[in-house]
């Protein structure tokens, strides 16, 4: 039987996983810095540090008062903070961090020397964009022979705010599901999603990550997920979609608005069809493929992702996955185009 812990939450609510084996909850531990080979994003992102943001990087304004963005360290700690108080007596992971995108500046008594002259403290910096995942290790699934913890995942992109206006709500893009331990993908489902998160204080993020952990439904996650192991695309299909999913982008627009949207690139659509043939964990070359291996194959194409567009694609893998599978079953046929 495949296994799941329940944790326990603030509310005292416990998630109804059916079929799941209840453990003694363990004590909060940190995860010592490793050096890692596979991360749950990747694209031109650096790993950091909480402690890096906090004390090498500075914070940026809103231009016209002079008012504070609530900064990436910031929403890191206060999701952590939520995290740990709905999740009581889990284990929880320290964070891990991926930035991208460094705007680099000098203190003012320092604007006229040479760059090459420069020492480090006269130089400034802050990432544009940064994500964060969160690991709960404690509260886990294995789908075909997977391990899947549950992990909860922001987004914070200065890009999509306007820094040059006077202070308005900062915007963050928050999600809960589940991490495959085997590759790093991401599981995230539009329940446990928000994609524009607005707050104007750590206790306003605060609150609203609460309500997104309590509405997300892990047990219906779960359920959907091992369905997707019932399911399969034979070789054709799967070029099929593939192909079609490159005309898609090239539609006529009024064609494009009765076909569901599709986030995931060209590029990405090409690592799918590479990683059919070789992917060390999900290849399916001249067989027939699970849906599973084919949300895989999906998730992992989309950590080439920039990190402002990373977790709207991470969602849509998952309703494509969905929808093919409902399509394939008679159940919904908005995905029907796809595999016609």
């Amino acid at each position: 039987m495949e296994q799941i812990l329940l944790p326990t939450v603030q509310n005292g609510k416990r998630f109804d996983f059916s079929d799941a084996e209840i453990i003694e909850p363990v004590n909060e531990v940190h995860v010592n810095a490793v050096k890692r080979t596979k991360h749950f994003i990747e694209a031109n992102t650096v790993e950091v540090t909480l402690d890096q943001l906090k004390h090498d990087c500075i914070t940026p304004v809103f231009a016209k008062d002079n008012e504070l963005t609530l900064s990436h360290p910031l929403f890191i700690e206060t999701i952590g903070e939520a995290t740990k108080d709905f999740f009581r007596g889990e284990t929880i992971e320290s964070p891990i961090i991926r930035c991208s995108h460094v705007i680099k500046g000098r203190i003012p008594s320092a604007i006229h020397k040479p760059a090459n002259q420069l020492l480090e403290s006269d130089k400034t910096q802050y990432f544009e964009r940064c994500a964060f995942s969160i690991d709960v290790p404690t509260i886990y699934q294995d789908i075909n022979g997977n391990r899947l913890y549950l992990s909860i995942v922001g987004v914070r992109a200065y890009n999509r705010q306007n820094l040059f206006s006077k202070k308005v709500p900062d915007i963050f893009q928050l999600g809960i599901g589940f991490k495959n331990t085997v590759c790093c993908n991401l599981c995230i489902f539009t329940d446990g999603y928000q994609a524009e998160l607005k707050a104007s204080s750590p206790n306003e993020l605060y609150r609203q990550a609460l309500e997104l952990f309590n509405q997300f439904n892990p047990a219906k996650q779960i359920h959907l997920m091992q369905q997707l192991c019932n399911f399969s695309l034979s070789v054709h299909q799967f070029c099929q979609i593939i192909g079609k999913a490159r005309l898609w982008q090239h539609l006529p627009l009024k064609l494009q608005r009765n076909i569901p949207q599709l986030l995931i690139t060209d590029t990405q659509l090409n690592n799918v069809a590479k990683s059919y043939i070789h992917d060390e964990n999900f290849s399916s070359y001249g067989k027939d493929i699970n849906l599973w291996t084919f949300f895989n194959l999906l998730t992992g194409s989309i950590k080439s992702s920039y990190i402002d567009s990373f977790l709207d694609r991470t969602v849509n893998a998952s309703e494509i996955a969905l929808g093919i599978n409902a399509a394939l079953n008679g159940i919904d046929d908005k995905y029907h185009w796809f595999i016609d």
